[in-house]
């Protein structure tokens, strides 16, 4: 049985689920969508209007009368892999609309592509269904293309990517996203919990709260203040927290917040947490991307490692449960093996239960191309193993522990041999670990929450049983 491979890219939405048929006379676009769940929220807006107007939607580029293909801009690899994309939808089907993250460079993938019908930038909706319509005039059915209430989603039905802002006030001198996406834009608060209402309605179990920086909601918006059923909700993450852990009992829904800065208010986020009456999940995926206060310097970010252990053990003094997932980079111009040995040293502290990691790449037009002292390329590799083997021992130690334990699991899978893929609260879709489950699942289905004694730990993964009746 494959365990969660250390190395997965943490950037990477779940790949798309595509599950209709086609009328015959039905124009059909094929959408390719690259990239992390912010750019999938996007691919699930398209789709939505598009549906809306009559198109049928597929995964196939040779069934299609026109291809989207939502790129990726994160970094020179993925830039690399949404052209690779572009040219194999251009051979495989010739009218090819290009939107995302990389869409704000058109002249990048004009100059590769010439071929391309339109280039679109992140989020840029109205833009590419102008782009659609010219290729593939629409021809809608009114009697037939009803569209659900929670619109098209390209993830399973038992979860679901909540966005709930766009853009990033941040400078990181190794990221360009804030020049392509711009600076923060909050989403009301009203209007989010609107979207989860309906998403919980039609049966969705978990709720995945992404933005680029997750603790910011609302700074943009002054945390202006809206009514939701009779109450007056800020536009503010603890708020809209609270309000989100409310929208049904917390062992029939999961609320999961991704992407959150260490700013003093996410402790305020903890108590929803340690209550088990929030539906609040006791997880944060937290982006430290370094300890060291020079390194942190160097790339623009806070360089407060030392008050973040302070945090860290706050937040589990509140919340013993409490799982902390990460992303770190290695071999950022000028690391030295000072540098990256106080890393290392910080982790043993941290403990941190979820953990990916890059080897830093230039990302064109990111500041931190310009910075002296770059690593060589084998020297990276070596850092990237000994961290990934520091990180690997911490949650080989952190499993074991859970062995003997009841976890509440929700189930993602269940195989033709009856084995059923879960995960705990501790992990997130295609970013943390399994629990498995390999006998006794017949009356198990997608998408339920049940709980399972754990008896066996892995590096990433657990196995575990049913409860006997």
């Amino acid at each position: 049985m494959s365990q969660n491979p250390p190395n997965l890219r943490p950037d990477l939405a779940p790949q798309p689920v595509f599950n209709a048929n086609p009328r015959s006379d039905q124009p059909t676009i094929g959408m390719v969508s690259l990239g992390c769940p912010k750019a999938l929220v996007d691919s699930e807006r398209i789709l939505t209007r598009l549906r809306a107007e009559g198109y049928q939607i597929s995964a196939d580029y040779a069934g299609a009368d026109a291809v989207v293909v939502n790129t990726c801009g994160f970094l020179d690899s993925a830039k690399a892999e949404s052209l690779e994309a572009i040219g194999e939808a251009l051979q495989e089907n010739g009218k090819v609309i290009v939107t995302g993250c990389l869409g704000a460079e058109p002249d990048y993938i004009t100059g590769v592509h010439p071929k391309v019908l339109a280039v679109t930038g992140p989020h840029q909706y109205e833009q590419v269904l102008d782009a659609v319509h010219g290729a593939v005039p629409p021809a809608p059915d009114p009697f037939v293309d009803l569209l659900p209430a929670s619109g098209v989603k390209l993830t399973p039905r038992h979860f679901s990517y909540l966005k709930i802002s766009e853009g990033c006030n941040h400078a990181c001198k190794f990221c360009i996203i804030p020049d392509m996406r711009g600076k923060l834009a909050s989403r009301p608060a009203h209007a989010v919990l609107r979207e989860a209402d309906k998403l919980v309605q039609a049966g969705v179990k978990e709720l995945l709260v992404i933005s680029q920086d997750t603790s910011a909601y609302g700074l943009d918006r002054r945390y202006s203040t809206h009514d939701w059923k009779g109450e007056e909700i800020r536009s503010h993450i603890t708020d809209l927290s609270r309000e989100l852990g409310k929208l049904a009992p917390a062992d029939e829904l999961w609320v999961r917040l991704h992407y959150v800065y260490p700013y003093p208010h996410v402790r305020d986020l903890i108590p929803l947490m340690a209550d088990t009456s929030n539906a609040v999940l006791p997880y944060l995926d937290i982006p430290f991307q370094h300890a060291h206060p020079a390194t942190l310097k160097r790339m623009a970010r806070p360089a407060a490692s030392a008050k973040v252990l302070d945090e860290i053990k706050a937040w589990r003094d509140i919340c013993p449960d409490i799982t902390l997932r990460s992303t770190f980079i290695v071999g950022y111009p000028g690391e030295t093996e000072e540098e990256f040995q106080y890393l290392l040293d910080w982790m043993d502290e941290a403990q941190l239960d979820r953990v990916g990691c890059f080897q830093y790449e230039n990302v064109d037009g990111a500041r931190s191309n310009a910075l002296p002292d770059h690593v060589p390329a084998e020297l990276k590799q070596e850092r990237w193993d000994r961290f990934m083997e520091k990180a690997q021992a911490i949650s080989e130690a952190k499993l074991e522990a859970k062995v003997g334990t009841v976890q509440q699991v929700i189930v993602d899978d269940i195989d033709e041999d009856g084995i059923a893929t879960c995960r705990t609260k501790a992990d997130a879709p295609e970013i943390d670990g399994n629990l498995f489950i390999d006998e006794g699942t017949e009356g198990l289905s997608v998408g339920d929450l049940v709980t399972v004694e754990v008896d066996e730990a892995g590096e990433y993964d657990l196995w575990g049983r049913l409860p006997k009746k």
